[in-house]
């Protein structure tokens, strides 16, 4: 059924406030916002518990039930879905056949509806059960809300305590709102609404799947967030960015406190994005240093001073400038470290005051408080745009476990082997494909990048090694008896071949080629240990 076709009528810029409707879950200024509002003659309308607080703050208030003549029923579900509220706040001002009805139904016009809404991700994102994530879904809410944004010509609404300031500074400057004001409130109250119904759809959705089964997809999805805040430019100066953060209350960089430093860009949180994940993978303090979306240094250590070191001597020269994520709180002996090299972020579940105080000397050097770690078994969802929609899918949580690698060569590999291969499969798992790991003693010593052969990015990690080792003043290159992980099968055995001539002795990787047997064949011609997974970790 399509709309009735609209009246054109006129629009004032200027609207006084004679009644409003106050009802809101955070009630944080609501008491001083009200204040404000009676000592302008506002008559104060309210539900529940904001009438309370209302009341209790000695300021005149009818409860909604008072108004409209009916009681809340239903514990409370039913409050304000009434004609005397909804047609209070829908008649348009300037339609004379408006003002008639509401008249003869002796309804008043609301011209200001403050309502923020349950916290519903809120409760979703605590563990709550179904039955209390379920109550915490805002009905009434949202249909005041919509009603007032609508009615937008006429009516104010405001769907968040940091409107409070700009509507208080437009009363005080002319008694009443403007229209620009009014829409931009709109504006708002659409995108929260829409947001409020994305978290619960996704959720519904997500109630449908049991642990381990397939995620259920809705007919619709929305992707929607929150700004956070309006970046300098995006990827180049010509590219406009913001930020904006989701109901998923996911640790990292979107939300984490920022203790120091210029502006986050918008290749920074790329890639700090980035490092925190990797990061996350270990449970022995552990270090990755990330550029441009790629691991250039990933090491374990008995602390992470030593994970750090250890890490960097992967690729000193590319970790000029780049991004250092840790899986503990940082401390002092790791910050004396970082301090000698230029870096733009550095994330970590917390910062020692020792460590704060050795690095704030480097004023442009970003600093990332994210409290704690991502949980890396998180089956939630991962977005990108594409050219006319959206690619959805579960982030990659698989991980293999040294019980689970099947030995497929005539040698198995060592327990000092197998150590190192799981953990150069985790990294292979945060580089983008093609991917190549060499690691040694639970640090990478070559890694190989994004590259369109598999053997060249076994080149290139084979290269890297090399190289740092000549840097290092090294005889040999460190690659020289390390495991070599690749996130895709080998279609050939000549990239496995180019690890095996940089030093490898053992590979890991999903297996599945074609040519299986001949990858297979080389590896035991070559003297090498190799298992497979099963699992793949291709990352675009």
């Amino acid at each position: 059924m399509s709309a009735p076709a609209p009246k054109q009528l006129p629009v004032a810029d200027h609207r006084p406030i004679r009644r409003a409707l106050l009802s809101v879950s955070d009630k944080s200024g609501v008491v001083e916002l009200a204040q404000a509002l009676h000592a302008r003659g506002v008559t104060l309308l309210s539900t529940g518990g904001t009438a309370k607080a209302l009341a209790a703050a000695k300021l005149p208030v009818v409860e909604v039930s008072a108004h409209t003549g009916f009681p809340e029923i239903l514990d409370g579900r039913v409050k304000t879905l009434h004609p005397a509220i909804h047609g209070g706040i829908l008649a348009r001002r300037a339609d004379d056949a408006h003002m008639a009805a509401i008249e003869r139904a002796g309804i008043a016009t609301i011209d200001l509806v403050v309502v923020n809404l349950y916290p519903f991700a809120a409760t979703v994102a605590s563990g709550a059960d179904a039955e209390t994530c379920v109550e915490n879904i805002d009905v009434g809410g949202p249909a005041m809300i919509r009603a007032a944004a609508k009615n937008h010509g006429d009516v104010a609404v405001v769907t968040s305590t940091d409107q409070y300031p700009a509507l208080l500074a437009e009363l005080a400057a002319s008694g009443g709102t403007s229209l620009a004001l009014r829409r931009r409130l709109a504006a708002a109250a659409f995108a929260h609404t829409g947001a409020y119904d994305s978290a619960i759809a996704a959720w519904a959705a997500g109630a449908l799947s049991g642990p381990g089964d397939a995620p259920a997809f809705p007919p619709a999805f929305a992707a929607v967030g929150t700004l956070r805040q309006t970046l300098r430019y995006g990827e180049n100066p010509h590219q406009a960015a913001a930020l904006y953060v989701d109901g998923t209350q996911r640790p990292g960089v979107a939300r984490a406190a920022q203790l120091q430093g210029k502006e986050l860009s918008y290749n920074n949180i790329g890639d700090t994005d980035a490092a925190y994940e990797l990061a996350a993978e270990f449970d022995a303090p552990a270090i990755a240093i990330i550029k441009h979306g790629n691991p250039c240094g990933v090491a374990e250590g008995g602390d992470l001073a030593s994970a750090y070191e250890r890490a960097l001597a992967c690729d000193p020269v590319s970790a000029f400038g780049g991004i250092v994520a840790a899986n503990r709180a940082l401390d002092r002996a790791t910050a004396e470290r970082l301090a000698k090299l230029f870096l733009e972020v550095v994330i970590a579940p917390g910062f020692s005051p020792e460590a704060l105080d050795v690095l704030k000397g480097k004023t442009n050097l970003r600093l990332l408080d994210a409290g704690t770690l991502p949980d890396r078994a998180d089956r939630g969802m991962t977005v990108r745009s594409v050219a006319g929609g959206l690619l959805v899918q579960t982030r990659d949580f698989g991980r293999a476990s040294a019980g689970e690698l099947k030995v497929v060569t005539k040698r198995a590999p060592s327990e000092a082997e197998r150590r190192d291969l799981i953990f150069a499969f985790r990294v292979a798992k945060h580089v983008k494909s093609n991917a190549i790991v060499l690691a040694k003693d639970g640090a990478t010593v070559g890694i190989g990048a994004g590259q369109m052969s598999r053997v060249d990015s076994s080149r290139i990690a084979a290269w890297k090694a090399e190289e740092a080792g000549k840097a290092a003043g090294l005889a040999a290159s460190p690659a020289r008896g390390c495991v070599v992980a690749s996130d895709a099968f080998f279609p050939f055995p000549d990239g496995l071949l180019a690890a095996a001539a940089a030093g490898a002795t053992a590979v890991i990787q999903p297996g599945g080629s074609m040519r299986d047997a001949d990858v297979i064949a080389a590896a035991d011609a070559a003297g090498l240990a190799m298992v497979t997974t099963g699992l793949r970790h291709f990352r675009h």
